[in-house]
């Protein structure tokens, strides 16, 4: 039985639909978002629309920005000669939550994984190896420590072992099927100062 109408419960079921937002959330989200004024209603769709029209990724490390290049990429104070080798966005906003790391990232967009169908092309492989033939001293492999995560570390060691860059992994401290986007920074930090060349 439905107990709105048609346009409520249309909002709730969009709503609904995001990652982490049940049926209750989603309710509770959708009379919030009937109670603000207009305006905050407008600046909210408006950033929702201009975020999805503008943001790309960068030409370089391939997090998502709304400009060419990336703040961290642009930033000639990083060390563009260290690289750590990440799965998503959020990762790597982890890690800059530390304030300790000063290189550069690569972003792979996922992991792989044979179960789910997705190999070494359906990830930014080509795209990391083509930026090691500048001038690179160390890549840092910081995907998850999930099966998919450390698979993908693996390949990627057997990827760039032959062109002498130094391959390191982070350390544990980050637990087994954990995500890097909900771990403390204090053990992420440990992680990186811990980790062991592969």
């Amino acid at each position: 039985m439905e107990y709105y109408s048609g346009q409520i419960n249309r909002l709730i079921e969009e709503l609904s639909l995001l990652p982490g937002v049940g049926s209750k959330t989603a309710q509770r989200l959708a009379f919030h978002i009937l109670g603000m004024p207009e305006e905050n209603v407008e600046r909210l769709s408006k950033a929702i629309i201009d975020a999805k029209k503008n943001v790309r990724y960068c030409k370089c490390c391939f997090t998502l920005t709304d400009s060419e290049i990336c703040p961290i990429c642009k930033n000639p104070a990083r060390n563009h000669k260290q690289i750590m080798v990440v799965e998503n966005t959020r990762d790597l906003a982890a890690y800059e939550k530390t304030k300790k790391y000063e290189g550069v990232y690569h972003v792979l967009h996922g992991a792989i994984s044979p179960m789910l169908g997705i190999g070494p092309n359906d990830i930014k492989l080509k795209e990391l190896m083509k930026r090691l033939e500048g001038d690179v001293d160390e890549v840092i492999i910081a995907t998850n420590s999930s099966l998919e995560g450390e698979t993908t570390a693996m390949y990627i060691s057997k990827l760039i072992k032959p062109t002498g860059i130094k391959v390191t992994r982070i350390a544990s401290g980050v637990p087994v099927g954990g995500d890097l986007e909900y771990i403390d920074e204090v053990t992420l930090l440990r992680a990186l100062e811990g980790r062991a060349e592969l």
